[in-house]
């Protein structure tokens, strides 16, 4: 039996392909309103990006935090994205993560069920279907690697493409595909068994 199911979409940013080149180009030169402006747009899906991967709200925000103040470092010495500011954004966010855990000795749970909340969704979701989801992210929590829950969190619920989740890790598009791959294979492997029960 074959399941398919959409998430709910929760970004703040637009995921169209146009790029405000004069609002990074604003942010390049330290214009304050173009930094506000950026903060505005991309905190809140860095914030539930990096929360669900630590289920810590001080955590998530002190390394959303850290991201803005790298940028700003990187701005203010000449540097920094020239473009796709969304990506360079979460490559950022997604170092930091790895380092925090590298140097932390500690693991990092992924709380990914109790994080979201699909009150506002309950009206086109039905309870099979809320079930079924929280089933996958549960999967998704217990079941995959380190770099098989980046790599599904980047591309399906935060809607980057191949090559731009492959800059994010840095990794290779084909590695990351097959990455993908594995992570697809186990989540079926896993939904396949607690269909069976």
């Amino acid at each position: 039996m074959s399941i398919t199911i959409a998430l709910p979409h929760r970004s703040v940013v637009d995921r169209s392909t146009e790029f405000d080149a004069s609002l990074l180009e604003a942010a390049r030169a330290m214009n304050k309103d173009a930094l506000v402006r950026i903060f505005d747009l991309y905190s809140p899906a860095l914030y539930n990006y990096v929360f669900r991967l630590c289920n810590d709200a001080v955590r998530a925000d002190q390394i959303v935090g850290d991201v803005f103040a790298k940028i700003l470092d990187q701005f203010s010495a000449g540097n920094g994205p020239t473009t796709n500011l969304r990506s360079y954004l979460y490559e950022v966010a997604y170092h930091l993560i790895v380092d925090e855990s590298r140097h932390s000795y500690r693991e990092a749970p992924f709380e990914v069920v109790e994080s979201m909340s699909y009150d506002r969704y309950a009206a086109s979701v039905s309870m099979e279907n809320q079930i079924l989801i929280k089933t996958i992210l549960l999967a998704i929590r217990t079941n995959l690697t380190e770099d098989q829950r980046h790599v599904i969190i980047l591309r399906f619920l935060e809607g980057f493409s191949l090559q731009q989740t492959a800059a994010i890790i840095g990794k290779e598009a084909n590695h990351v595909k097959v990455i993908q791959s594995r992570a697809v294979a186990k989540l079926r492997e896993v939904l396949d068994c607690k269909e069976v029960q």
